[in-house]
């Protein structure tokens, strides 16, 4: 269980739901790992209650410098770098019809979802490049594979990720830079909330979009953010070290086809007559 002894991390968003999730992963797993996040007592706490393998370094992923200097910070504190996770992210507001959206929070959410991601991984490579590869990992999400309505913005920014994840992948191979990219999906975390918070109801419209995802994932359960997190240490370990450009949909089963629990229960009750 320790597939990433000596090895260096970077996890963007790591203060809190997957990012913090990630982190005590890796840091089980044997790595050491800078905590990047825009929430400075969050961050700092975080990385005080881990240990002395943890550190913490304020990032606002969008900002180019501020990412550059989270490459060297990681560099002067732990003598390399060999895995980044960007998975710093953000939700659009959630609209219940395109037309009705201002696309007011458009810019902001492409900085954080899109090029932050970009940022991460070019600075990340660039390191990596130098010292012998490495392994980038981008969150994307089931949004950015699936066409749907409602979170346009959000979904055109994930959509972006794979398709960067991919050309990404292409152009750093010859560095043995591997990039991947974990597309979650009916995680629980408070990303959904914050999409429904400016509703007046946000709350029953938080648990009422969960109770619908029940009725289409196959799996019966909700996933968690370790889900997310073992993703993570297989594409940061040796075990995926012929692995890159690959989207990875950790998510129930959703992507790949809804189940109708409804035809399922009509077919369970007519069995259960037939042996009765």
């Amino acid at each position: 269980m320790n597939e990433l002894n000596g090895k260096v991390a970077v996890v963007t968003g790591g203060a809190s739901g997957i990012g913090l999730a990630s982190v005590e992963k890796f840091l089980d797993r044997g790595a050491r790992v800078v905590i990047a996040d825009i929430n400075a007592e969050r961050g700092e706490s975080a990385a005080a209650a881990l240990g002395s393998d943890a550190a913490f370094k304020a990032t606002d992923v969008a900002d180019a410098d501020q990412v550059r200097d989270l490459i060297s910070f990681t560099d002067e504190r732990f003598g390399g770098l060999d895995i980044m996770f960007n998975n710093a992210g953000i939700p659009a507001a959630m609209r219940a019809n395109f037309l009705d959206d201002d696309l007011t929070d458009f810019r902001r959410v492409m900085d954080v979802d899109l090029l932050g991601v970009m940022l991460g991984t070019q600075h990340a490579a660039r390191y990596m490049a130098e010292h012998g590869g490495g392994s980038v990992i981008n969150t994307t999400s089931i949004g950015g594979i699936r066409a749907g309505c409602g979170q346009m913005v959000y979904r055109a920014a994930k959509a972006g990720v794979i398709h960067f994840t991919k050309c990404a992948a292409i152009d750093l191979a010859r560095y043995g830079v591997r990039v991947n990219c974990i597309a979650p999906g009916a995680i629980v975390t408070p990303i959904l909330s914050v999409a429904t918070a400016h509703l007046g109801d946000g709350d029953a419209a938080t648990q009422e979009l969960r109770e619908v995802i029940k009725t289409i994932r196959p799996l019966q359960r909700e996933g968690n953010v370790d889900d997310i997190a073992e993703a993570a240490v297989y594409f940061a370990g040796e075990g995926s070290a012929y692995v890159t450009g690959t989207v990875l949909p950790v998510d129930g089963g959703i992507v790949a086809g809804h189940a109708s629990n409804q035809m399922l229960d009509i077919e369970q009750h007519h069995a259960e007559s037939l042996s009765a």
